[in-house]
């Protein structure tokens, strides 16, 4: 383990659009500065993403000056998005758990909606540090998240992706390998581990940062959507259910919390604490 490091970071401004792939970050206790802390809702309020619309894949999402978003998409005009002032907030339903947030500008609303062809609002968590807890099964008393799908950021390694490609070529589905790391949306991919070695970690320090190993990444069908295509295929699900089964769930990465502050860099030394 003694040449792990940290190969790539990744931030999402806006839950299940493309990120962007700067060469540092800031860690907050909610996860990367910036990342999820945006997402569309539909009329009910409840959280949009990939699972119901794979196009979404096709839509990138920036960080603007001020805490604002810069949205494109092909075939449409990108718009810059303000962070919208403090005002009344909406209920926002993520997988099951009623948060507040505050609504964007309604051309931004526009914009979401006719990328989409159906009536969405864009969202802003204006307060991550209250607004949402991690799940209690699994937290520790304070943490909180952004509009991420449950952890504050989620760990990968290159290892185990080539594993799981060897696996799908080996499964005779090597038509639909090898999948790219970022049909699993992580935040920090870790180079230099053996495959599935983040399975016995508890606690890791990336650079400075120390996180804790909350627990494995279950995985949904958002990993066989094609983000460059939008298109879905079978694979990784296919391969995971047959090598990857812990309990219910269908596992690739893991979820972290950070217990420190601090900035995380490309080559930033991985060290497994325990």
């Amino acid at each position: 383990m003694g040449n792990a490091a940290l190969k790539s970071i990744h931030v999402h401004p806006v839950k299940a659009f493309r990120g962007f792939s700067p060469r540092e970050a800031l860690v907050e206790p909610w996860g990367l500065a910036g990342d999820r802390r945006w997402t569309l809702v539909d009329d009910g309020g409840k959280v949009v993403t990939q699972r119901e619309q794979p196009r979404l894949a096709l839509a990138a999402a920036e960080l603007a000056p001020g805490g604002g978003v810069r949205l494109s998409a092909p075939g449409r005009t990108p718009l810059t998005v303000p962070l919208p002032r403090p005002a009344d907030t909406v209920t926002v339903n993520i997988f099951g758990t009623k948060v507040e947030a505050v609504p964007a500008e309604e051309a931004a609303d526009a914009w979401c909606s006719g990328l989409l062809g159906t009536s969405v609002r864009l969202v802003h968590m204006d307060a991550p540090a209250t607004r949402r807890p991690v799940d209690p099964d699994y937290a520790l008393p304070g943490e909180t998240v952004s509009f991420a799908d449950g952890y504050p950021l989620l760990v990968a390694t290159t290892a185990s992706l080539d594993a799981l490609n060897s696996l799908i070529a080996r499964g005779g589905h090597a038509h639909e390998g090898p999948l790219p790391m970022n049909r699993f949306r992580p935040n920090v991919v870790v180079a230099g581990t053996e495959a599935w070695a983040e399975d016995g970690w508890s606690r890791i320090a990336i650079g400075e940062v120390v996180f804790r190993v909350v627990k494995p990444s279950g995985r949904c069908v958002v990993t066989t959507t094609d983000q460059e295509t939008a298109e879905r295929g079978r694979e990784p699900l296919r391969t995971l259910a047959r090598h990857r089964r812990f309990g219910s769930a269908l596992v690739f990465g893991q979820n972290l919390v950070p217990r420190s502050p601090g900035t995380i860099r490309v080559g930033d030394p991985v060290r497994i604490l325990e």
